[in-house]
């Protein structure tokens, strides 16, 4: 118990300095430092994630820097997706349980080298500039295409349990041009709202470990905001490439 709570306040204070990241480091530390099975693991860290965003979700929609629209057009497409992805695990446990570990394990491998390549890239001057220009851009995609782009998101955090927050911000930032508060705020709702959905099918399927997710709770509440408090005085540019780095060699270490 006080190993998944010290891992619990170590990811919320990284989550709290960067405002991303949270389950490509936990899902990882509860399966292959801890030795966790997949499905709980998945199941536990989404579960843990969706009480922990709540709090982040609450206080965005106070401010009003969120866009409930995208929210909402998001949503139609990852909320369904997820319970696919929660069924598809289920169902190829319930197969072959090997299986679906090993399903797991290459995707989550394969996650964890997407998001770290996005943070790495994104300590390069040229491209956050350009990523900076791209918010300057207000045209949307149509309907069809922002459900599609939440269903593939959601499809695959309600597998992996990630993506939910970085993945989906970098979408918003090409795709949609938001601003940087709208951005984080519509971000961390929609992520709330997912991560709430795909945990709920978990629950349903009996992938959840509560204890595990009251021990990492304990943890992160305050790891998050420690880490708050510190993201103040710490450049967030010094973390970017350090946390990139270890998902970068987590990840190319799981497929090989």
């Amino acid at each position: 118990m006080v190993h998944n709570s010290l891992a619990g306040l170590l990811v919320g204070i990284l989550v709290g300095m960067t405002g991303m990241g949270g389950a490509s480091l936990m899902a990882p530390i509860l399966i292959y430092v801890f030795g966790i099975k997949a499905k709980y693991a998945i199941g536990s860290d989404l579960a843990y994630a969706a009480i922990a965003k709540a709090f982040g979700a609450f206080q965005h929609h106070r401010a009003g820097t969120v866009n409930m629209r995208i929210v909402g057009r998001l949503a139609l497409g990852s909320v369904p997706a997820s319970l696919v992805g929660v069924w598809l695990l289920n169902a190829i446990d319930k197969h072959n349980t090997a299986e679906a570990q090993a399903l797991v394990t290459h995707l989550i491998g394969a996650m964890l080298i997407l998001v770290a390549l996005v943070l790495i890239a994104r300590t390069i001057p040229q491209v956050e500039a350009w990523f900076a220009r791209r918010q300057q851009i207000h045209k949307e995609p149509s309907l069809a295409v922002t459900i599609a782009i939440g269903a593939v998101g959601g499809f695959l955090v309600g597998l992996t349990s990630i993506g939910s927050g970085t993945l989906f911000g970098v979408a918003l930032i090409l795709l949609f041009g938001l601003s940087a508060r709208e951005l984080v705020g519509t971000d961390i709702v929609h992520g709330c709202i997912l991560t709430m959905a795909a945990a709920w099918g978990h629950v349903w399927v009996g992938n959840v470990d509560y204890p595990l997710v009251g021990s990492l709770l304990v943890g992160a509440i305050p790891g998050i905001l420690l880490g708050g408090y510190f993201s103040t005085r710490m450049p967030e540019n010094a973390l970017r490439p350090a946390i990139g780095t270890v998902l970068l060699l987590s990840g190319l270490k799981i497929l090989l």
